[in-house]
């Protein structure tokens, strides 16, 4: 990931609008040049992490003043920028939110899919989620220069909008569930899919207006996410077609 180093370049670079995914800040960091940084990157809505100064000299040994900027491979866009648009162009909201997924990999697998399924958008939350990087665009087969990545303070709140806004948040659980092809995806839509270690976190699963299962016959515990999310969203884009509805 490409990075910017020392207080007065990072707070250069914020203010000609780069893009940044995260700062990284001595722990003891002070002074008022620094307290300019944090609020300007709280402004922004840029998250700040306080790490030990070892973290910052193992990612570079100039002169970082004790502040590193990681710029984000793309720029992101919030849910309450992309939904209007969608609705504007006369589409029909898709969208996939992850909860937790870390791995760039299957991160970059399902953009790829998102793509090809007419996807409106994917939303991540700030923390706890992968980094859009430079392995993450690659991995997508470029699809990542094309879709939209929404990543929100709240994951929680962008749901709540999402769903205020007349899409239908479904969930996948082995619980009070039914086969993915039973549910209906030919309105507005937001597909939820969890980490794989620990699936959907409780405070989002009591957000999903419904939830679905993939039948699974085998030994294996549970289907990769990139999979299962391949195999959802084309059920979504089945249902459409079947409806005589196009796919962008």
């Amino acid at each position: 990931m490409d990075t910017i180093f020392g207080l007065h370049a990072i707070i250069e670079a914020i203010e000609a609008g780069k893009t940044i995914d995260k700062l990284l800040l001595k722990k003891d960091l002070s002074g008022e040049l620094a307290r300019t940084l944090i609020n300007l990157a709280r402004e922004r809505g840029i998250m700040v992490q306080r790490v030990p100064i070892e973290k910052l000299n193992r990612i570079t040994r100039k002169n970082h003043q004790g502040a590193i900027a990681m710029l984000a491979a793309i720029n992101y866009y919030k849910v309450e920028q992309v939904l209007p648009a969608v609705y504007d162009e006369g589409m029909n909201p898709f969208f996939v939110i992850l909860d937790g997924v870390t791995d760039v990999r299957n991160f970059g697998a399902i953009a790829r899919t998102c793509d090809c399924a007419g996807v409106s958008a994917i939303v991540i939350p700030e923390k706890g989620s992968v980094s859009v990087n430079g392995d993450a665009v690659k991995t997508s087969a470029g699809a990542l220069n094309y879709l939209p990545v929404c990543r929100e303070h709240s994951l929680k709140a962008a749901i709540e909008y999402l769903r205020q806004s007349g899409c239908t948040i479904i969930g996948t659980s082995d619980k009070n569930s039914v086969n993915y092809t039973q549910q209906n995806y030919t309105g507005p839509v937001a597909l939820v899919l969890g980490s794989e270690g620990k699936g959907i976190s409780n405070e989002i699963m009591r957000l999903c207006d419904a939830f679905v299962k993939i039948p699974e016959f085998g030994n294996i515990s549970s289907l990769n996410v990139s999979v299962a999310g391949g195999i959802m969203m084309y059920e979504v884009v089945r249902q459409r077609l079947a409806d005589g509805q196009g796919v962008e």
